[in-house]
């Protein structure tokens, strides 16, 4: 059960219905009310984080709840929910995918797998020349990206990523809240990677996927 809240017990005259709830929880995040976002937030911390671990294990889940929780907040702000009412089920429905898309992609890579009975594979030590210009390459543009972000956000992934602080190291020294470090983490790593991927297109003459 992803969501308790979703029970269908009665509702006392006067107060506002789990659906009235939502929609307006709906209207303050496309508002841009950062208690609204938090709000949210607290529902994937809850019964949402026990429903990936169970599916899916512990392994990664901070960041398959931060990856539901962008997609859902930013289809929210696009206008994509045309139901406010029915946020739950709506998130019910991405993060059920989301899980239907880590498991094919767990059965794929093992599928890929070499057959361990087949022997190993001797591969050659020397350096490959092409190999180490694109790992220059890369790490060029990872850099310019990284200067591109927004301080904080910069601050973020290069305390956590680079010099390996603890989240809480990161919160005490930058005044952050535990919530506030994780909001922003995600949207610093998702930032991260479409823009590196983006200057990576065209580099090579492909034109990013909208």
């Amino acid at each position: 059960m992803i969501n308790a809240q979703l029970s269908g017990s009665s509702v006392p005259a006067g107060v506002p219905s789990a659906g009235q709830c939502w929609s307006r929880l709906v209207k303050r995040i496309q508002s841009g009310d950062a208690s609204a976002m938090e709000e949210m937030y607290s529902v994937f911390t809850t019964g949402i984080r026990f429903y990936l671990c169970r599916q899916l294990g512990p392994q990664d889940l901070d960041d398959r709840v931060h990856e539901a929780f962008l997609t859902i907040t930013q289809s929210i702000c696009r206008g994509e929910l045309r139901e406010p009412e029915r946020l739950m089920g709506y998130v019910r429905t991405v993060v059920r995918r989301q899980v239907a898309a880590q498991i094919e992609a767990v059965v794929e890579q093992r599928r890929r797998q070499i057959d361990p009975s087949l022997g190993a594979v001797v591969s050659d030590r020397h350096p490959d020349p092409e190999r180490q210009a694109i790992e220059r390459e890369h790490a060029a543009v990872a850099h310019r990206v990284l200067q591109s972000l927004p301080q904080r956000d910069r601050e973020v992934l290069v305390r956590f990523y680079l010099k390996e602080q603890s989240p809480a190291e990161i919160c005490q020294e930058m005044g952050l809240s535990a919530t506030q470090f994780r909001l922003t983490k995600s949207r610093a790593k998702e930032r991260f990677g479409e823009l590196g991927r983006a200057r990576l297109a065209r580099r090579h003459g492909f034109l990013p996927l909208e």
